[in-house]
């Protein structure tokens, strides 16, 4: 596996990595709770045919100032692909197939829309626009489900650590409301981008939609040999 070039301002921060020598070129964006390393099995295979960008985001707690994570700048997932464009601008890095796990998923969309120059495809893996049920749609959550997630998180924060890995607890809490608490429907009409949507069964996050399937909400970690089938049959690698 080979690493390229050094790395300096925003993608330092971020913990950017180039990884590969492939000629199409491909981001891993991990969701909420993680880290770039939950993309550490399928690596190795994507880097023989691309040059993958991996990274994480301003709330991991992999970032090494903690202080870089501000709930009143990151009040919606615009930012965050404010952030995603100017790394890819400042890297030049594109275009690309974006691979967003979970929340990253809208985060893409959102990037392309306003970027399209700056994708080929997008592929939406365990993704959701809306967690939350309502009389027309199926989230997967009824409003007092999300509450007791929050309070959990609030009250219980150990318990969730492993999920969560080194978040800090006032991040995470203020992430989580953020995430659970999104609607991003008319989103996706703009997206003119080609959209695969990856969509595991047995996933407690987001309900069944797609016919795609694997195991869990994390499929590149508990389910990584099948993830890579369906990726194979959809990018044509």
């Amino acid at each position: 596996m080979v690493v390229n070039q050094k790395i300096s301002g925003l993608a330092a921060v971020m913990n950017a990595k180039i990884i590969g020598s492939g000629e199409r070129s491909m981001v891993l964006a991990h969701g909420f709770g993680g880290d770039q390393s939950v993309w550490e099995k399928i690596i190795p295979v994507l880097a023989q045919s691309f040059k993958v960008l991996v990274f994480d985001w301003p709330f991991s707690g992999a970032i090494k100032d903690q202080t870089l994570y501000d709930p009143s700048k990151y009040n919606s997932f615009d930012a965050f692909s404010d952030d995603l464009i100017a790394l890819m601008e400042e890297l030049k890095f594109g275009p690309v197939v974006f691979v967003g796990h979970s929340m990253s998923g809208m985060i893409g969309c959102a990037a392309s829309i306003k970027r399209p120059d700056l994708f080929t495809n997008l592929v939406l893996i365990a993704a959701s626009p809306r967690y939350i049920n309502s009389e027309d749609y199926k989230g997967g959550f009824e409003p007092k489900d999300i509450d007791a997630i929050i309070s959990n998180i609030a009250s219980n924060y150990e318990a969730w650590a492993k999920c969560l890995k080194k978040m800090k607890p006032e991040t995470a809490l203020a992430l989580a409301k953020i995430v659970f608490g999104s609607d991003e429907r008319e989103l996706l009409g703009k997206v003119t981008v080609p959209c695969h949507v990856i969509q595991p069964g047995n996933d407690v996050v987001v309900p069944v939609s797609i016919i795609e399937n694997s195991i869990g909400h994390f499929p590149q970690m508990t389910s990584h040999l099948e993830l890579l089938r369906v990726m194979r049959r959809l990018l044509e690698f």
